[in-house]
């Protein structure tokens, strides 16, 4: 079983991140972001990782060190169950509709981080959480887990079927990219031979 727990504490987030990527997609969660995990809860159930996450945080200034300590939280959690990723697929990808909405994301672990994200969010705000958030959690993220990830949201025009078919989507590539190959077992999934 890949699994990993990770804690960071600092002086704005205390955080502890659980993870078995080969689970069956239950998530718990206690951040004080009630929105953003919801989101998780995507991540979690899409991409059939159990995931536990819990964040005391500053959350009386605002969101921003919350949703961006467990992208990197995260991050590091799932660099960690991967491990030396022989074997593993690598490459992931997902189209996922909802509604009106329609997002792409794809990613690779490639152990270069880098993030590419195109979302016209029609509203600065859903409900209280701010929406240009989401950035600062998949930056995050993908400095940590060391992967590249693209994410497209190509249709919609409610700013909460944007954010959610980008997080089932991102799901479902981590899903795709994180399952072992078996015609790959104990092989490096690159040319270079590490990654």
């Amino acid at each position: 079983m890949r699994k990993a727990s990770v804690n960071r504490d600092t002086l704005e987030t205390r955080i502890k991140v659980s993870l078995n990527l080969d689970g069956e997609g239950r998530g718990k969660f206690d951040t004080g972001v009630p929105f953003l995990e919801h989101m998780l809860d995507q991540i979690a159930r899409h991409g059939m990782i159990d995931l536990d996450i819990t964040c005391k945080g500053d959350v009386h200034i605002d969101d921003h060190h919350t949703v961006e300590d467990i992208g990197i939280t995260l991050g590091k959690a799932i660099a960690q169950a991967a491990g030396d990723k022989k074997g593993m697929t690598r490459y992931g990808h997902s189209y996922v509709p909802l509604d009106e909405a329609l997002s792409r994301v794809v990613v690779d672990f490639s152990g270069r981080p880098g993030l590419v994200m195109d979302v016209p969010f029609t509203q600065k705000r859903i409900g209280n959480f701010d929406t240009e958030l989401f950035y600062e959690f998949f930056q995050g993220f993908v400095n940590h887990a060391l992967v590249t990830l693209h994410i497209d949201c190509l249709k919609g025009h409610n700013a909460h079927h944007q954010v959610e078919t980008v997080f089932k989507a991102f799901g479902r590539a981590l899903r795709m990219a994180l399952t072992p190959d078996p015609r790959m077992a104990g092989t490096m999934p690159s040319t270079k031979g590490v990654l």
